[in-house]
């Protein structure tokens, strides 16, 4: 009966684990590296009318999910029917498949491989095409006299219309209804539709490249055997110019619309251009089974550790990475100290309320990142906008300044259009008088524009969807802190929290001053400790313009991202995740995602870190520093302000303390911290090796597996050094005389305080020494290395809405399922197998916590580690 009692607990959870692990891999985040390989730029010529084009692309090998730019040059300018396109732009897509042989010139994959046709199905209103030239739908003809004609797809007939078909990587072909398929959609495509070239015969566009992680019918990154050799699957991406010629070389008469037709017919098709895409292999390169050494922790280190993992799996250390915010890795780590090694930005007991634990913690710096403000921003000059201005309609704008108080302004909600349907035709709801003679957003705000006058002549629709908020991620971290700390350095935005006016009348949203006169709950919001990004206005309403049954509130108008990571690539997508859509037709009512913004007006700003900004190539705003200069993230600048950094074990950087002209106010050092009383000597060894290659060949950058990536500035010789420091130190660990883990092996610790081992002790800025007599020379380098309507319809509510439901989490109901529906009930049937299997596995002690490893070497943890009584943990063996 036992026996049979255990394989029944074994089965329920093995499959209950199973279950989630397939849900872990259904939702699973992108692998990341995302340095700049410009050694395999690519740069290939146009044909025929489209000859003396060149076109270039900034990274064709060690792809993965990431961004990359396509520019070319000797093309001639857009012409526009209205809002829609009409001659001479550039349409992009991405492909799977073996070369279809048809251009020896120029190889490249079959039409009905390609990733393209996912416009909107409805609400095309303000969209630049008219469903023939942005979807897959074409004209048979035998002989075609005109673009967007097919000599194979198509109806029967004369200019039978129909469609060129897809098909999966798997084989599965997509014969009709392509526009919103079983496989990709609006939401989900990576396509570029319509893309702008200048006055000057010259364009650039950021394409988002993707894995078989995130379009798994492309397959792109798989492993692939082929004569005996298995390599990732490469894959495409294909260029189509259109121009202002038809077939028979005249121009086009119609002038009203766009003219070329779908760029996967067979007569735009012959244009095309294609170029290779090598990826980075998908999935873990660690065998299966292998001991695994867990670390936890900051996301600033995320890309960093995925590069690393890469590179050390082969040789037998396998390290798993489980992205986790700061004050909870802490927490956990001081509770626990056999929980392996995690990635801090303060020392353990830094938090308010905690205490540091007892006995050794040896710290180590391992990278240095920093906290960005992303942007996907266009220009769409106003009506009498300057000649000069009016010459860059459709670009994007490559940089931004901004104050601390700016961005106070985003965080706490305060410009008029933020509380949506709050102000009315100048009449403003009770308890919303502030708002009413605020700015609408960022883009009409006077200091704003005082900083960066080009905004003056661009019209910019500001609404939730926009300017009026910054895209933030749920939870409590060390990059949410540190953007606060930097905010409240400055006199100016303390004094606007505190409810004064800025120099041209605006006002904080009462909701968040930090006066508790002002504040209508009470009690004044602490923005001093804050290490998250509250949404602390209670307004909720029917948005205006719909004909909506059910209200939105302050999280449904501007909902969380999971992660750091997620704002930069919604971001770039320039989707805010604002379901803005009211759907009476759906089964209950609801409001839908609106999908990406229009191309040519598109207005996205985030808080990111600095490598997935990298990753996704957004363009990152200047901040104001301490010296009163404003700077951009870049390895110069973030290494100026490691220089400042300072404190005991873990130095940190204060944005009022980094002084230096040159030093970016929100970078940030990262450290390793690990308890050696609580692990046994072979576990200290590994994480030692993992401190020895993140100090050395881990802090060369580049885009390959092993370098560090993008974002990141390569530490210091001075900083090295100390993690080398703290890497002897681990293995050299000896338990204090008359402890009971002599091994290493117990909870460790002494009742006489913390020692603190590995990256010395008041760092004082540039100056000093570290522990083994080096100079502190801690900036050096390595030598080597919206519209208004009426009175206000609706009355403001307090009743919170529907946070849960609207953050970044959610799906539309237009999203198609793919194969990954049948990840969970899959993963539960194999998780019962493994279930069922476990007592044969040649071990009888389980090995928790229990991680399922995600794309990008991210886990979740499935099963979590049970934290046994000091006096028990004595008593196994160990680890």
């Amino acid at each position: 009966m036992k026996r049979l009692r255990g394989i029944l607990v074994r089965l329920v959870a093995g499959a209950a684990v199973g279950a989630l692990a397939g849900l872990a891999v259904a939702q699973s985040a992108p692998s990341a590296t995302a340095a700049d390989d410009t050694g395999s730029a690519v740069t290939v010529s146009g044909r025929g009318e489209f000859k003396d084009m060149r076109f270039t692309v900034s990274q064709t090998k060690r792809l993965t999910s990431q961004a990359i730019t396509v520019s070319w040059s000797g093309g001639e300018p857009t012409t526009f029917a209205g809002t829609q396109f009409n001659t001479n732009f550039v349409q992009i897509m991405q492909c799977w498949g073996d070369d279809d042989g048809t251009v020896p010139s120029n190889p490249g994959p079959a039409r009905t491989q390609c990733q393209y046709g996912a416009s909107p199905t409805t609400d095309r209103g303000s969209w630049p095409g008219n469903e023939y030239d942005d979807t897959r739908k074409v004209f048979y003809s035998t002989d075609p006299g005109n673009y967007g004609q097919d000599d194979r797809y198509g109806a029967a007939g004369a200019n039978g219309l129909g469609e060129v078909p897809f098909k999966s990587v798997d084989g599965t072909l997509i014969t009709s209804g392509t526009q919103n398929n079983a496989f990709f959609n609006r939401n989900t495509t990576n396509e570029v539709d319509f893309a702008r070239t200048g006055a000057a015969g010259t364009g650039k566009e950021y394409f988002e490249v993707q894995t078989a992680n995130e379009a798994p019918h492309l397959g792109c990154g798989m492993p692939v055997k082929s004569g005996g050799v298995t390599k990732p699957r490469s894959c495409w991406l294909v260029i189509v110019p259109q121009g202002r010629l038809d077939l028979d070389g005249k121009p086009y008469a119609d002038t009203s619309t766009v003219n070329a037709g779908s760029p996967v017919s067979s007569t735009n098709w012959k244009n095309r251009i294609a170029v290779k895409l090598d990826f980075n292999s998908v999935g873990t390169n660690c065998a299966l089974g292998s001991d695994e050494r867990p670390t936890t922790g900051s996301e600033l280190v995320a890309d960093a550790m995925t590069s690393w993992q890469a590179a050390l799996c082969p040789t037998g250390k396998v390290y798993g990475y489980t992205e986790l915010g700061e004050p909870d890795t802490r927490a956990r780590l001081s509770a626990d100290g056999s929980a392996g090694m995690a990635f801090t930005t303060r020392a353990l007991g830094a938090d308010e309320g905690t205490t540091a634990p007892s006995g050794t913690t040896t710290y180590a710096p391992v990278a240095l990142s920093g906290t960005v403000i992303g942007f996907t921003i266009e220009r769409r000059p106003k009506s009498g906008a300057p000649d000069d201005i009016r010459k860059l309609a459709g670009t994007k704008v490559e940089s931004i300044d901004l104050t601390p108080r700016l961005v106070a302004k985003l965080l706490t909600e305060s410009y008029r259009n933020s509380t949506w349907g709050s102000v009315l035709g100048g009449v403003a709801a009770k308890g919303y008088e502030w708002a009413k003679n605020n700015p609408a957003g960022l883009a009409s705000d006077p200091e704003f524009i005082s900083l960066n006058p080009e905004f003056a002549s661009l019209s910019v629709a500001e609404t939730p969807a926009t300017d009026t908020d910054l895209i933030t991620s749920l939870g409590h971290t060390d990059t949410a802190r540190a953007l606060w700390r930097w905010v409240m350095s400055d006199s100016s935005a303390r004094k606007f929290l505190a409810g004064q006016s800025d120099d041209w009348g605006m006002q904080v949203n009462p909701y968040y001053s930090t006066s508790a006169d002002i504040n209508p709950t009470g009690a004044a919001f602490d923005a001093s400790r804050a290490d998250d990004y509250p949404k602390s206005d209670p307004w909720c309403s029917i948005p205006p313009g719909t004909d909506a049954t059910i209200k939105q509130c302050m999280t449904d108008y501007h909902p969380y991202v999971d992660d750091l990571h997620s704002g930069a690539l919604h971001t770039r997508r320039a989707d805010t995740l604002w379901k803005s859509t009211w759907d009476p037709l759906a089964n209950p009512p609801a409001f839908k995602s609106a999908g990406p913004q229009t191309v040519g007006s598109r207005f996205v700003i985030t808080v990111t870190d600095a490598a997935s900004a990298a990753r996704y190539g957004l363009q990152t705003a200047r901040l104001r520093n301490a010296a009163g200069k404003f700077v951009a993230p870049d390895e110069a600048s973030l290494t100026a302000a490691a220089a400042s950094a300072s404190g005991t074990g873990t130095p940190e950087i204060d944005p009022a303390t980094a002084t230096a002209e040159g030093a970016y106010p929100l970078a940030q050092l990262v450290h390793a911290a690990v308890r050696p009383g609580s692990l046994s000597a072979a576990a200290r060894k590994d994480y030692a090796a993992l401190l020895r290659y993140a100090a050395g060949t881990g802090q060369v950058s580049g885009a390959d597996p092993g370098r560090l990536p993008a974002g990141y500035a390569p530490l210091s010789k001075a900083l090295r050094g100390r993690a080398l420091s703290a890497a002897d130190a681990l293995v050299k660990y000896t338990a204090p005389a008359g402890s009971d883990n002599g091994s290493g092996s117990g909870s460790g610790g002494t009742d006489g305080g913390t020692d603190v081992i590995g990256s010395g002790s008041d760092l004082g800025g540039a100056g000093g020494a570290a522990s083994d007599g080096t100079p502190n020379n801690l900036g050096q380098s390595p030598a080597a290395a919206g519209g208004t309507g009426a009175t206000p319809t609706v009355k403001a509510s307090y009743d919170g809405g529907k946070a849960v439901q609207t953050t970044a989490a959610g799906t539309t109901p237009d999203d198609p399922a793919n194969s990954l529906r049948y990840a969970v009930p899959v993963g539960a049937a194999l998780g019962a197998v493994a279930a069922l299997g476990a007592p044969f596995a040649g071990g009888s002690r389980p090995r928790l916590p229990l991680r399922m490893p995600l794309p990008g070497g991210r886990t979740v943890t499935v099963v979590p580690q049970l934290t046994l009584p000091e006096r028990l943990r004595r008593l196994l063996p160990p680890r």
